[in-house]
């Protein structure tokens, strides 16, 4: 803690109170690392008042008994002493109170400023120590009533009056004591929660960005694998015949185009909502599969579509979408690793029984071109099944080729 931070508390509360060995304690700090400020000397400059208040009350009451003018004397003496003394309360507060205790058994007139002592003592130091000062005083004050009586009241009373006057003001302190440490703790309750807020926004960001970084993957892989396949058959075949070559260089035009507008839709999810163009494209949902199947068997993919969802508008958006990238993902390894083979993508579900999408083919009858490829995507599907509340298999089949599995939830 520091002062810049906690300006309403003392210079002695800066440190841990319950800590005797801390140097910035009641009993060890450095008095000039913590200057008085203008609450400081209001606060005390009102304690020095009011002890003096209380001693000159007493010394008043004490120059009306029989006591001699040296004795007096001697209590007003000791009584300023006393008052002059609360200045070092805040260096030395449990020692203050101590001497303050015993001087009191002689001197009335310092009963003033030991209340102000006990006050400072409940403030800065805890209930343990504060119980030794506290019964010291008590003690003190009994003594005081068989040492120096006051004829004017019972020795009952005014032993009574004393231990009421101790208890309130230590009462009193420990509620101080209590209520700061409340405040210092509310403050420090409160800076986590910035702390924690800050951090969650953080790790939502990272997530955000993994989440962009697997739908770049999902719509970019399935583009870009066209344009190499292609590419690749005009590199293998330069004497293809002319509508061969033409058809190849139109797929791998549209391809580029498509992933120019996938990339730029992705990019706009990372602008500021007031940035977002007014013609952004629709996400993909059931309802689009259709065309993703027409695309793939353009670019000569043998494609069986078998879809047994009536109304595919009426899936979930989140859910049609997982759908459409797991049978993108799918067709987009299908044509790397088995191309000329036929693939079959089924979709089946109901409202309340879930949603389940099949991605299927046989294994690749001649050689296969080497396209690069690391198996990123499969996992990106996987967890995207995960996070949606279902699940997503996937592996060779029993004859050579390759299945993808997924089952998503349906809510009825």
């Amino acid at each position: 803690m520091t002062r810049a931070e906690y300006p309403w508390l003392l210079p002695s509360d800066l440190a841990d109170p319950a800590d005797p060995a801390d140097p910035g304690g009641p009993e060890g700090r450095d008095v000039r690392r913590h200057r008085r400020t203008v609450r400081d000397w209001i606060v005390d400059t009102t304690a020095f008042v009011f002890a003096a208040f209380v001693g000159l009350l007493a010394a008043e009451a004490s120059s009306q008994l029989d006591n001699s003018e040296v004795a007096v004397f001697a209590d007003q003496l000791l009584g300023a002493a006393a008052c002059c003394a609360l200045w070092l309360r805040r260096r030395w507060p449990v020692g203050l109170a101590i001497a303050l205790s015993v001087l009191s058994t002689v001197a009335p007139t310092a009963g003033g400023a030991l209340l102000v002592a006990l006050f400072g003592v409940a403030v800065r130091v805890p209930f343990r120590r504060l119980a030794y000062v506290g019964g010291l005083a008590l003690v003190c004050g009994v003594a005081q009533v068989f040492v120096r009586p006051d004829p004017t009241l019972h020795p009952l009373v005014a032993v009574a009056v004393g231990v009421v006057l101790v208890l309130l003001v230590t009462g009193w302190g420990m509620l101080v004591r209590s209520r700061r440490q409340l405040v210092v703790a509310l403050r420090e309750r409160a800076r986590r929660a910035e702390a924690e807020a800050e951090l969650r926004a953080q790790q939502a960001q990272r997530a955000a960005r993994e989440a962009i970084a697997r739908e770049m993957h999902d719509v970019l892989a399935h583009r870009l694998t066209l344009l190499s396949v292609h590419a690749g058959a005009l590199e293998f075949r330069p004497d293809a015949p002319p509508p061969e070559v033409a058809r190849a260089a139109g797929v791998i035009r549209d391809s580029a185009h498509e992933a120019l507008q996938d990339l730029r839709e992705i990019i706009g999810v990372l602008r500021a909502p007031g940035d977002r163009e007014d013609g952004d494209r629709p996400q993909p949902t059931l309802a689009t599969l259709d065309a993703l199947i027409a695309e793939s068997r353009q670019a000569g993919m043998k494609v069986t579509l078998d879809n047994g969802i009536d109304d595919p508008a009426g899936v979930p958006a989140a859910t049609g979408r997982t759908v459409y990238r797991i049978a993108q993902e799918g067709l987009t390894n299908a044509r790397k690793h088995a191309p000329g083979t036929e693939v079959t993508v089924t979709v089946r579900g109901h409202p309340g029984d879930g949603l389940t999408v099949d991605v299927r083919n046989p294994a690749p009858t001649g050689p296969v071109p080497h396209v690069p490829g690391s198996g990123q995507g499969l996992i990106g599907l996987t967890e995207r099944a995960t996070l949606a509340g279902g699940r997503l298999t996937h592996g060779p089949a029993p004859d050579g080729g390759f299945t993808l599995h997924a089952w998503l939830p349906w809510p009825s």
